[in-house]
């Protein structure tokens, strides 16, 4: 009996090792800027309306790419299979991936594929509570091993990021500066408790009113009362793009340029544009550099200093300055 538990757990230590080179061999074999990933249109490489954009998508996946393999070398995963794909969204019919990160104009991400899929009919058709609580979209972490793999050796995958900063007030702003049943009571109270001195009882019982200084004071606390969440993780975190080899990078300050050149390389039909509509609090100023900075100034030279830290890895993958 002896033996065989231990010849178990030995094949059990093989498979993983294997499946970990699989993907690693993707970091130590990058993809070649100029081969067209997964059979996509190749006649737009050659249109002149695009060949600054196929260009852009070349350099951020070879900049991508060399900064993982000098930064990481040959590293061993820690993190199980499952959890790195479980933020990844599958679209059969047009074999692509993408990779959820929140604030960085994912629901009209989801919206278009869910058009793409034949799950709807249009993209404004499709309401906020639809996208983000229907299970509409399956996620790649709902197939078996040999699927997974199988899918992310054959579809196009996709990754849209944006300025770490951005993205941070982004999140706080939507989570906090407006009414929320979920954010005030789970996070806003843990927050005000553990951060605020001489806090009111209405404050302590509400969860509202959070400030950004508040939220990041949590943020940058090791033993933070709350646990992260998918809103301000960072995209490393998320989608682990030194691992998975993202055959398209979008950047939310450009991301109709980038999504509609996309849905042209994947042949989506002609009449499908990326939506530019804000999908909440379409009211609000959108969240710019400008934005931000007011924001950065409720914060000390340290904290501004450590914010920018706690995303270092994510400015440096996706070749971000400082805003």
């Amino acid at each position: 009996t002896f033996n065989k538990d231990t010849g178990h757990v030995q094949r059990r230590q093989v498979e993983q090792q294997q499946r970990w080179s699989l993907l690693l061999k993707q970091i130590v074999h990058p993809l070649n800027p100029s081969k067209s990933p997964n059979s996509l249109n190749n006649s737009l490489f050659e249109d002149s309306q695009w060949i600054g954009t196929h260009k852009v998508q070349a350099k951020r996946r070879s900049f991508l790419q060399s900064f993982c393999k000098k930064y990481n070398g040959n590293p061993r995963p820690t993190t199980k299979l499952s959890r790195m794909v479980s933020r990844i969204y599958v679209e059969e019919k047009h074999k692509i991936l993408y990779c959820e990160v929140p604030k960085a104009g994912c629901s009209n991400w989801k919206r278009t594929l869910m058009v793409l899929s034949g799950l709807a009919p249009s993209i404004d058709k499709i309401s906020h509570d639809a996208v983000h609580y229907g299970s509409h979209l399956h996620k790649l972490d709902n197939f078996d091993v040999k699927g997974i793999y199988e899918r992310l050796d054959s579809f196009t995958k996709v990754i849209v990021v944006r300025n770490p900063m951005e993205r941070l007030v982004s999140a706080f702003r939507d989570k906090f500066e407006h009414p929320n049943n979920y954010y005030h009571p789970v996070f806003g109270k843990a927050i005000i408790k553990m951060y605020r001195k001489n806090a009111t009882q209405e404050a302590l019982t509400t969860g509202s009113g959070v400030t950004f200084k508040e939220f990041v004071q949590y943020l940058l606390d090791s033993q933070r009362p709350m646990g992260m969440d998918i809103h301000w993780e960072t995209v490393n975190k998320l989608c682990f793009p030194c691992i998975i080899n993202y055959d398209f990078i979008g950047k939310f300050e450009t991301l109709e340029e980038d999504a509609n050149y996309f849905l042209r390389l994947i042949g989506a039909p002609e009449d499908l544009k990326f939506p530019a509509f804000k999908d909440r609090h379409s009211t609000d100023e959108r969240t710019t550099s400008s934005v931000v900075n007011h924001y950065m100034l409720q914060l000390s030279p340290a904290e501004r200093q450590l914010a920018h830290d706690f995303y270092l890895l994510d400015y440096l993958l996706f070749n971000y300055t400082r805003l």
